[in-house]
């Protein structure tokens, strides 16, 4: 059968049918890959490390006889996992930069029969496609608010309600304070962030508004794309305004589920913040289940951060809506009527 390369473009297309191969080394696969990517690598991550060097010391020719040595011997195997992975004969295949390991594997691949499209330039084509398309100004509603604003739940309603939602906190798997780990899958890589937010990104009608909570640079240990990040700063930012007693039941409800132990880990992430003082109150009141005490603490240090973090917007691009409860349909429906407000 046939062998062709294409751009990243044609790749991602026919991607909505077709299964993709990553064949880069498990390591690199696990650091990042294409969403949906199924993992065959030509190379494991020893052998890639002993090619690379046998490449640097004595050049290509004897890298590549080194890599034959060590691929012969699981040909079939990574035959057989590209067969029963394609889907109608087809395949996509792509290694780093398009080069050998790439076209070695759709050499094998070709074998069995089926049409193999290999991705020209490799999976750093596609990284840089990903950093460009989430460089582009898009007509984005930030939601934001103080902890406990209930702003998840509120994003989650209006996408029940049809309205497009990048789910930052899901993709990232984290609530995006010193306590957001709490409950969560482990994170993803930076990169592999990203790589699941473009997924979701270049789903979206860009004619149509679509709505972010507001987050810092970083969520947990995963950080936002430089440009997509910079764009979530200048773009109309809706801010829910909720009075401290409104937020506490909610909160109390959540985080007391807990464990002891974990609240007070991630009580001392923030204790140079609170200072001395207020770290023990907080970790006493932890110990005595005292939650109200706790939360309202660690609030205090946590709307003081919001606040100074607001004066970076543009007053221009902030609608505040004032929220006397903390009904997820009430302020949902006046967060809709406020963005019925901006002018695009």
């Amino acid at each position: 059968m046939t062998i062709q390369k294409i751009n990243i473009i044609r790749f991602l297309e026919l991607s909505e049918v077709t299964p993709i191969t990553d064949v880069r080394s498990p390591a690199e696969f696990n650091y990042g890959h294409i969403p949906g990517a199924v993992n065959i690598p030509l190379f494991d991550d020893k052998e890639r490390e002993a090619i690379g060097t046998k490449f640097k010391k004595e050049g290509r020719l004897p890298a590549i006889i080194e890599g034959l040595k060590h691929t012969g011997p699981g040909l079939v195997t990574k035959l057989e996992q590209g067969l029963k992975f394609s889907n109608n004969g087809k395949l996509l295949v792509h290694c780093w930069r398009g080069g050998m390991r790439s076209e070695a594997m759709a050499w094998l691949f070709s074998l069995g029969d089926l049409e193999v499209y290999v991705l020209d330039g490799g999976y750093k084509s596609y990284r840089r496609y990903v950093l460009d398309s989430l460089s582009e100004k898009r007509k984005m509603i930030v939601l934001g608010g103080m902890t406990g604003s209930s702003k998840t739940h509120i994003l989650r309603y209006l996408k029940s309600s049809g309205q497009q939602i990048l789910d930052l906190e899901k993709l990232a798997n984290h609530k995006g304070s010193a306590f957001g780990a709490l409950g969560q899958l482990p994170q993803p890589t930076t990169e592999q962030f990203g790589n699941m937010l473009f997924s979701e990104w270049q789903r979206l009608n860009d004619s149509l508004p679509f709505w972010v909570e507001d987050e810092s640079r970083n969520i947990g240990l995963v950080f936002m794309p430089d440009a997509f990040y910079f764009n979530m700063q200048e773009t109309p930012t809706i801010v829910l305004v909720m009075d401290a007693s409104c937020r506490l039941p909610r909160l109390i409800e959540e985080y007391s589920a807990y464990p002891p132990e974990s609240l007070k880990a991630s009580v001392l992430k923030i204790s140079k913040r609170l200072g001395g003082d207020k770290t023990r109150d907080v970790i006493n009141a932890v110990e005595t289940r005292d939650f109200t005490k706790a939360i309202e603490i660690v609030l205090y240090y946590y709307d003081k951060a919001y606040l100074f973090g607001m004066k970076k917007k543009e007053s221009k691009n902030i609608i505040y809506v004032n929220a006397d409860s903390d009904d997820i349909e009430t302020n949902a429906l006046k967060v809709l009527e406020a963005a019925g407000r901006i002018k695009w």
